[in-house]
């Protein structure tokens, strides 16, 4: 086993994990730090990786932003909401303090990587990895390249066909849209729906489930149209602690009515699964990460 250490920092609008580990995906030690200010938070972080001795530095960060090396903001978080953090430079930033070589991309990328190289995925060359938690993000491996474009996806913002069930159909929880996916089906638009429930206490409420899931397999749906992955991961607190991934293999089945005719749709149980590696996708992708950068 190759022995250099490796850095993994798994950036997010709520939370830090800082990690250490080796290029084989495993973690030696991690910790979580509260994101606040990005001054004090990136002293914190930069902080516990001092003394770490890591060769390299792989970051996931919270979106939008900028990952195309090209781009003159390349490092830098966009137009988030965290208005502190709106153009804040977090590659620079960790470059700057811990002058180690560093791989940048965004979370869902990187939760995306971590499953290819370590988790379900392995092997396969074409997969989306979507997160459904306070917000949706969604990973793309297209080509066996993670997909950055002009900038990368927002998968979690497209449009959805209102359910003329749901009480918030045309007043969405997304300040942009009225009804994308993430506005109806992210932990927001449950609390907004649901007299301020989490979607893991709405789990046992079959029409609560149905109606998520019915977003969800719309998505995916269109997901499999525009992408044609070999495999679809979901992740994220509410389709962890919630049966909607299970419920969505028919409904995204119905939505494609039989137009797609292939072995991965024939065995969907297997095609739209919950994420692999307990909850440390996002890390090992990260690891994987800081290896990509350390080999140049």
């Amino acid at each position: 086993m190759d022995t250099t250490l490796l850095g993994a920092l798994e950036a997010g609008g709520t939370k830090m994990v800082c990690a250490t580990g080796y290029g084989d995906g495993t973690v030696v030690e991690q910790i979580s730090l509260p994101t606040t200010t990005p001054e004090e938070t990136m002293t914190e972080v930069a902080a516990w990786f001092a003394d770490k001795g890591v060769a390299a530095i792989g970051i996931g960060a919270f979106g939008p932003t900028a990952v195309n090396p090209a781009s003159p903001r390349y490092g830098q978080i966009l137009e988030t909401p965290k208005t502190a953090w709106r153009y804040f430079d977090m590659l620079g930033s960790v470059i700057s303090r811990l002058d180690v070589p560093c791989g940048y991309d965004t979370d869902v990328n990187v939760a995306c990587l971590g499953e290819v190289t370590f988790g379900c995925a392995k092997g396969l060359t074409d997969v989306v990895y979507l997160t459904i938690g306070t917000g949706i993000g969604a990973g793309v491996l297209s080509g066996g390249k993670l997909m950055h474009g002009m900038m990368h996806p927002e998968a979690g913002h497209i449009r959805v066909l209102p359910d003329p069930r749901d009480p918030i159909a045309h007043n969405s929880a997304c300040p942009y849209h009225t009804n994308c996916f993430e506005g109806l089906v992210a932990g927001p638009a449950i609390a907004k729906r649901w007299d301020g429930k989490s979607g893991g206490e709405m789990a046992e409420d079959a029409e609560a489930m149905d109606l998520l899931a019915g977003y969800l397999g719309q998505a995916l749906a269109t997901y499999i149209l525009c992408y044609s992955p070999q495999k679809i991961i979901i992740g994220g607190g509410v389709a962890d602690h919630t049966p909607i991934v299970e419920l969505s293999r028919a409904k995204t089945a119905e939505w494609l009515n039989n137009y797609i005719a292939t072995p991965e749709m024939h065995d969907l149980d297997n095609y739209i699964v919950n994420n692999s590696l307990e909850g440390k996708q996002g890390i090992m992708g990260c690891l994987e990460l800081a290896r990509q950068a350390l080999e140049g």
